[in-house]
């Protein structure tokens, strides 16, 4: 539940709570083959998945781990990147604010993490954010898989503070046009799992030549597989692990 990743865009991964409910749904939904719900059903951090179903906070010695990690990153002299949540969303209307407002003064209290706050969710984030942010330690992501997520949710991810805007376009299945848009940071991936849905490499050449053209930063995750990383993560020979200038030190 907090753990050093092996996720190539960040170093550790933290889980405040777990349980969520799917929304990005139909034949290029993001939510479709859910690694999480899958772990779930192996490890029964939650009794189900899905609306209604009661959301679980870890513990408090999970609590504790980003606290270990900032005085580790104090001591290294380099920030490290932390995903929050892989197992959850933090803008889920089915988590009590108290434990967001928990995890608030948790980012606020560790100054050497750089926070990856991603979210399907990004409706939301207005009405749960904290009224002292942006914090100058934290970004706000959205994931974003086609093209009707991008022109519906890119503005309103654009239009909230923060220290850094990403995208997550994972599962990339789908051609989306950016147009002038301008996030500091847009991570592409190939699906992994026994159901896994092909990636065809166009769409991630597509997004990495939008990037390039917009002054983007280009991350791409992985080709995908049966585990992710079973055919490589190279884009015409080039690996593509980048990182904007708030996460690249």
């Amino acid at each position: 539940m907090a753990e050093v990743s092996a996720i190539s865009w960040t170093d550790a991964t933290f889980n405040p709570w777990i349980g969520c409910t799917k929304v990005s749904n139909g034949p290029l939904g993001a939510c479709v083959n859910c690694y999480a719900e899958s772990d779930n059903k192996r490890r029964g951090w939650v009794s189900a998945w899905g609306p209604g179903e009661p959301r679980r906070r870890t513990s408090p010695a999970n609590w504790k781990q980003p606290l270990k990690w900032n005085r580790e990153a104090a001591e290294r002299g380099r920030p490290l990147r932390v995903f929050c949540a892989s197992l959850a969303d933090v803008f889920d209307n089915e988590v009590p604010q108290e434990w967001r407002n928990d995890l608030w003064a948790l980012i606020r209290a560790t100054p050497n993490l750089r926070w990856l706050l991603l979210t399907k969710r990004i409706g939301n984030a207005p009405k749960m954010l904290p009224p002292d942010w942006p914090y100058a330690n934290a970004g706000l992501g959205a994931t974003i898989v086609t093209q009707e997520e991008w022109d519906r949710d890119y503005p309103k991810l654009a239009a909230i503070p923060a220290a850094f805007h990403f995208v997550s376009d994972e599962p990339t299945l789908a051609p989306i046009d950016i147009g002038d848009a301008r996030p500091d940071w847009i991570i592409t991936g190939g699906e992994s799992g026994p159901g896994r849905r092909p990636l065809d490499m166009a769409h991630v050449r597509n997004m990495r030549d939008q990037c390039a053209r917009n002054g983007v930063t280009f991350h791409h995750k992985q080709n995908g597989g049966l585990r992710g990383k079973d055919t490589g993560c190279l884009v015409d020979g080039i690996e593509h692990k980048h990182f904007p200038p708030a996460l690249a030190a």
